[in-house]
This record gives C-alpha cells, structure tokens and sequence, in this order.
C-alpha cells in the first residue's frame, strides 16, 4: 500500500467516526430544539456561538489550520440551527391583529418557518397559551412614545406565564390609501389608538378625521375593502404591501427613534446556566408589598444591596383590590446564582406576593 492510500484509508476512518459523532451531535440538538420550544426561546444565540468559537478553537494546536477550524465550527453551528428550525416549524404562535400587524413582524422575526396565528386580543392569545391551544404568544409589552401596554401588564402579573425572549422592534408608521389616491385626497384616517399617540402632531397638523381600529393591520385591510379614496390607514410597509395600498405619506412617527418591545410568553421558565453572564441578561418580577411604611423602599434596598441594577420600575392597579397596586420591576443581571436566590427569598420574606415572571437578553432590531 502507497503513501497515498495509507492517508486515504486514515481519512477514511476519521470520516467514519465523524459521522457517527455528528449523527450524537444532531440528536442533542434535537433536544435543544425541544427546549426552545417550551420556553419560546430563540434558535439563535450569538453570544453562546462565539463562547463556543473562542473555547473550541483553543484546542487546535495548529496556527495554520486554526482559521479553517473555526470555519467548520461556524458552519456546524449553521447547520444545527437549520436543524433546529425545522423541527421548530411546528410551533404554533400567538399575537394579536391580524397578519401584516407589527406584533405578527415581531413574532415572524422571532421565530421564523413557526406557524403564526392571529388573535383577536391581547387575554386571548395569553390564556390560548396557558390552555395548550399554542406553544407560545407575542405580545407587546411597551414603547418607546407612548408607554407601557397596561393590559399586557395586568396579564404578566395574574397569569401563569413567563417571559423568556424579548425583542425590541423599530415601528416606522406610514400613512396608507388606495392605489389610486393621494395625499391631499385624504379626509379620515383610520388606526389603533396607540398609531395616534405615535402620530398626533402628523394628524394634527394634516387636519385629519380620525377613527379607532382595533389594530393597525385591520385598519389597512378595512380601507382596502372600503374602496374611499378620502380614508387612508396608519400602517407598516409590510402591512401596506399585503392589502394592495400605497404609501403616501412615509415616516409620519412624532419620534423617528420610536420602538416597541415585545416578549414571547410560554408555559415553562427558561433557567440559564448559574455560572457565567449572558450578554444584555435580564430578569423581571413583579410584587405587593405589604401595607406598612417603608415596606416597598425596603424591597427596593434589598434588589440595590445584592447588586442588582433595576432599569424599570413601574406601579400598576390590581384589578380585584380596589387603590392596592402592583410592582414590576425589570433589572439586570443573572437571578439563578446563589446571590439571586438569596435576594429572591429575602423579597419573599416582605413581599405579600413575588413572582419571578423570567429571565431574557434583550434582542434589538431596527
């Protein structure tokens, strides 16, 4: 046997057990994927990809051959992450509107190739989750012009679901019409109240009748199917593309920076690993404090002294207790190290209700 076919035959058994080590490497993937699923989790996750890329490529003792290990390695990561959506194509998302909607863009970038089914509210995508009807919801939780969404708000707190991916979406409003029409024709504008608030001084100065839709996309198919060139919509440009209308006017936002974030709710909590810190990681819980003084400056030093830094604090009114209110309070960092935990019971001793909605890194897309 030559050189050549003494190198061949070793290449050949290294293939050999390469292939059995990829077909172990698919099976966990599979399981991976399964994770995700239950817990409305993304198929991509940048920061564990490149800590897989620094750690693995550590272990080629070859300068030369380095470079191109690094590109195996990204490109088995690629071929995992298709494996995973395809076994995720099968899950089925909620939101609410109707497709077009900037909830169903949220949701579609989220989990892309997943079955998208719209709701005709924001309780009836939630409680549709909780009941098993769907594996996850897209729901919006705030924006960056108008504020928190406060029925999403009161669900968070009464429900039993958990928050375990967030995205931050750019919502860039246009006035829409008929093919037809323009600008001047337009006498009345039909949208979601929410549309107003983030385009009041475009409607204000337009002199423009205004009409409240349940949401933005239903606004654009009601003036496609209307058929008045005197009434346009406030849509996206996606929405305005699939019922058949012309942007007339573009980029009418009060605020060009204008944002909205949405979190996808599922049945089961995602814990992340106690060790280590995801890039952008976050928590978010929400409380009652017990009515005595100071009892909510108190669980406010507790989150402070371990070291936790909240970047949202908000009050809400409980639904069944009339002038009692809610706390939601978002903060950075890992709460599944000892440290959260020890924090976690220390609240629970003074609060009168604690709920530790979920962990995410926030997502941003513009």
């Amino acid at each position: 046997m030559n050189n050549l076919e003494t190198v061949r035959a070793e290449i050949s058994a290294i293939d050999e057990q390469m292939a059995k080590l990829f077909e172990r490497r698919m099976k966990a993937t599979e399981e991976v994927a399964n994770y995700k699923k239950e817990r409305g989790l993304p198929v991509k996750d940048p920061v564990r990809e490149a800590a897989m890329v620094e750690k693995y490529s550590s272990f080629i003792t070859d300068p030369c051959i380095e470079s191109h290990y690094i590109r195996f390695l990204k490109n088995t990561i690629d071929i995992s992450c298709d494996y995973q959506m395809q076994l995720m194509n099968g899950m089925k998302v909620a939101y609410c509107g109707v497709e077009g909607a900037f909830a169903s863009i949220a949701a579609e970038k989220m989990f892309p190739g997943a079955q998208l089914v719209p709701c005709a509210d924001f309780e009836g995508a939630y409680r549709a989750v909780e009941n098993g009807q769907f594996d996850c919801a897209v729901l919006p939780m705030e924006n960056s012009y108008a504020g928190e969404v406060g029925s999403v708000m009161d669900l968070v707190f009464s429900g039993e679901l958990y928050i375990n991916q967030v995205m931050d979406l750019a919502i860039r409003h246009h006035l829409v019409g008929l093919p037809e029409a323009s600008a001047s024709d337009i006498k009345k504008v039909v949208r979601h109240p929410k549309a107003l608030e983030q385009c009041a001084e475009f409607i204000h100065k337009s002199g423009l009748e205004t009409q409240n839709y349940s949401n933005t996309a239903a606004a654009a198919q009601y003036v496609s199917e209307l058929k008045d060139c005197s009434v346009a919509a406030i849509a996206s440009e996606a929405t305005a593309e699939k019922y058949g209308l012309k942007i007339l006017e573009s980029g009418i936002n009060d605020r060009p920076d204008n944002m909205t974030r949405f979190a996808a709710v599922s049945r089961v909590q995602n814990r992340p690993a106690t060790t280590g810190v995801r890039e952008n990681e976050s928590f978010i819980i929400v409380f009652t404090v017990q009515n005595k003084a100071g009892a909510l400056a108190q669980t406010l030093n507790i989150i402070g002294a371990h070291g936790y830094n909240m970047r949202t604090l908000r009050s809400r009114p409980m639904k069944d207790l009339q002038w009692n209110y809610f706390f939601y309070i978002e903060a950075e960092g890992n709460i599944h190290t000892t440290n959260g935990q020890d924090m976690l019971r220390e609240l629970s001793a003074i609060c009168a209700r604690l709920k530790l909605v979920g962990t995410y890194c926030t997502d941003s897309t513009k």
